[in-house]
């Protein structure tokens, strides 16, 4: 029998509408029943891609002892936190108050029937372990603690409300000053693994904002170490296991310091930032490799994850509830296939050995396909590449979550355009798909947040909506000219200002759940910085004023930037970016040339390109980004109005 969930839109409540649990989705329904049955709430918060929000359902969810004690005491509530993002932003915040530590899916509150939260987890196992008690007897002991000791439980949850929702806010601003290069490229080499790249120890996320910041200092310091940082990190990603290199694309994170192992789920997000990056790296190194690598992954989304010029949100890391099993290959199931694309036998060997495949396995037992160099030539390398995919096609792919988030597709549109630099033929699939996703998603002037593809949407947009899409569209300005996407920009800046704007602080939310908006670049950039990095552009194309909100916006979180800038990496790049006014003043006593490869990307829209369908480079499709200004004079003159 289903529960609650069988109306919902969302593949991740969808998936759990079998479930024993008469789970609710979020709404007055569900906190009417609290109150008339005076029962306490969980709340389960995951999504459809999330590999231990799966192990959870498989071991609790689908559990009858475990159905019937939550059905018993508790109104069980699920909420996809990609469908709500204010939601889960809220109770990740009463999460990491509550145990000093940041949370993660699946996230598991208990509530008062008022939604006060009283005790907070995450995956929560169906056996003592992990120093955790049972999820069925910690059951039975809040149940008996709601009945028994619910004062005590309701002022514990007010007094993190009070904690989570202070009065005052204490603002420390402090100077903002170029110091933060050197103090950001510090901090970077301070954390820097040089053994496989990235920053810290595993589990290991591809900092893709911090990557793109390192190439940006490399371009104003000429300093190679950090220039190395950048690029070694980025070909130690590529090697294989974060990066599918049978099919591409890349995972959400690695569980190893050799980015080997991941879990496999691809997010739309990684994949789009991943590929912008990769795309820089190449045109500060000149490396077709780093070229190659971002379109591989631009391909892979457009071949396994769009539909009608629209991006899906994720796909899942489990097939038959089985993590990574679509993905890895036994050692003898590898050759078989080498066989049968008639790569010469006496080859066989020495191919796997190079691909990492081997009998023992460096997964469970099966092989994650890997290239220990991967710049480095493998004979038969496509042939075997092609020979594990067609392998591939004879399992059955990992569950696609269908829905569509205007960040996320916004994010990958961007690259799109980026790309069509480069390449002319991602052009017009890049017009294309924001043109769908503004008809499918900006309705009568109003913003949404997400809809499964072909439905209606519901959820009205967040910031990070206007921010990402804002931020594409002056991309889009940039690559094509045409003034509707620099108007239709300007138009959803405003009411972004007007909606979540605050006296120099910025909401993430408003409404059911008001929530701040973070400075911390997280799984991808910091929304008030792609916002305000928006406002900046728009006061050079539109009108100046703008540039207030920058400034009162960068003045308010100064201290935090310039204090730990390497945790704020697309606010330290905004800080750079607005105090570029110094370095154009050095411009004027000092060559042009030097100057402008110093600002190429600083100078945000006006940036240099390198073209492969050009002879060197362009400022931003030639002549035709300055209007009448095709001069270097009037090109400084356009900079200083910055």
């Amino acid at each position: 029998m289903q529960n609650h969930l069988k109306n919902e839109d969302s593949p991740y409540l969808q998936q759990h509408v079998d479930n024993p649990v008469d789970w609710y989705p979020w709404g007055e329904e569900a906190f009417k029943k609290a109150h008339k049955e005076d029962k306490a709430i969980f709340l389960s918060i995951g999504y459809s891609s999330c590999h231990w929000c799966h192990v959870m359902e498989r071991e609790s969810f689908k559990d009858e002892v475990a159905a019937k004690l939550m059905n018993e005491h508790f109104v069980a509530i699920k909420v996809d936190r990609e469908e709500r993002p204010d939601i889960d932003k809220h109770f990740q915040e009463v999460y990491q108050l509550m145990n000093q530590r940041p949370g993660g899916w699946p996230t598991s509150i208990f509530l008062t029937s008022d939604l006060k939260p009283f005790y907070s987890a995450t995956y929560i196992p169906d056996e003592p372990r992990y120093g955790m008690m049972s999820f069925t007897s910690l059951l039975e002991v809040i149940a008996d603690k709601y009945k028994n000791e619910k004062p005590l439980l309701i002022e514990k949850a007010n007094e993190i409300l009070r904690f989570l929702n202070p009065q005052k806010d204490k603002i420390e601003a402090t100077k903002l000053d170029l110091s933060i290069v050197e103090r950001t490229s510090s901090q970077a080499k301070q954390l820097f693994d040089n053994e496989d790249g990235g920053f810290n120890k595993a589990p290991k996320f591809p900092q893709s904002s911090l990557l793109n910041l390192l190439l940006d200092l490399y371009k104003i310091t000429a300093d190679e170490e950090t220039l190395h940082m950048a690029l070694f990190s980025l070909t130690s990603m590529a090697k294989g296991g974060l990066r599918d290199l049978v099919e591409g694309g890349f995972c959400r994170y690695a569980t190893d310091n050799q980015w080997l192992i991941p879990h496999f789920e691809k997010m739309t997000y990684d994949n789009a930032l991943l590929s912008e990056v990769y795309l820089k790296a190449y045109q500060v190194s000149d490396n077709v490799f780093f070229k190659d690598v971002a379109f591989e992954t631009l391909d892979f989304m457009l071949s396994n994850m769009y539909e009608d010029g629209l991006f899906y949100s994720a796909s899942d890391a489990d097939t038959h509830e089985v993590e990574g099993k679509y993905f890895v290959y036994s050692y003898e199931k590898a050759l078989q296939a080498f066989e049968k694309a008639n790569i010469p036998k006496k080859e066989h060997v020495a191919l796997a050995k190079a691909l990492n495949i081997t009998k023992e396995g460096n997964f469970e037992g099966k092989n994650i396909v890997r290239l220990n160099d991967p710049m480095h030539t493998v004979a038969y390398y496509d042939e075997a590449m092609m020979a594990l995919a067609k392998r591939r096609k004879k399992r059955t792919y990992p569950f696609i979550d269908k829905k569509i988030l205007v960040s996320w597709n916004a994010m990958m549109i961007k690259a799109l355009f980026k790309a069509s630099r480069v390449d002319k033929k991602y052009l017009p699939i890049a017009i294309q798909s924001l043109d769908a996703l503004l008809q499918s998603m900006y309705i009568n002037s109003e913003l949404f947040h997400s809809a499964l593809i072909g439905k209606t949407p519901k959820i009205k947009a967040f910031l990070e909506d206007y921010a990402y899409l804002s931020e594409t569209l002056i991309e889009a300005y940039e690559s094509t000219l045409n003034e509707v996407y620099l108007v239709t920009a300007t138009k959803l800046a405003n009411n972004a200002i007007e909606k979540y704007f605050d006296k120099g602080k910025w909401k993430f939310s408003r409404g059911e759940f008001e929530t701040n908006a973070d400075i911390y670049d997280n799984s991808y950039p910091s929304s008030v910085a792609t916002m305000i990095g928006v406002l900046h552009s728009i006061s050079s194309l539109v009108d100046t004023v703008y540039k207030k909100f920058v400034f009162k916006t960068l003045e308010i979180y100064s201290y935090d930037v310039m204090r730990q800038p390497i945790s704020t990496p697309s606010m330290s790049r905004m800080v750079i970016r607005y105090l570029k006014d110094d370095v154009i003043i050095k411009a004027k006593e000092e060559s042009l040339k030097s100057h402008l490869d110093t600002l190429d990307t600083l100078a945000h829209p006006f940036s240099l390109f390198k073209s492969d369908t050009n002879d060197g480079f362009m400022l931003c499709n030639s002549s035709a980004c300055f209007g009448h200004e095709r001069n270097f004079s009037g090109v400084i003159e356009l900079l200083e109005k910055r």
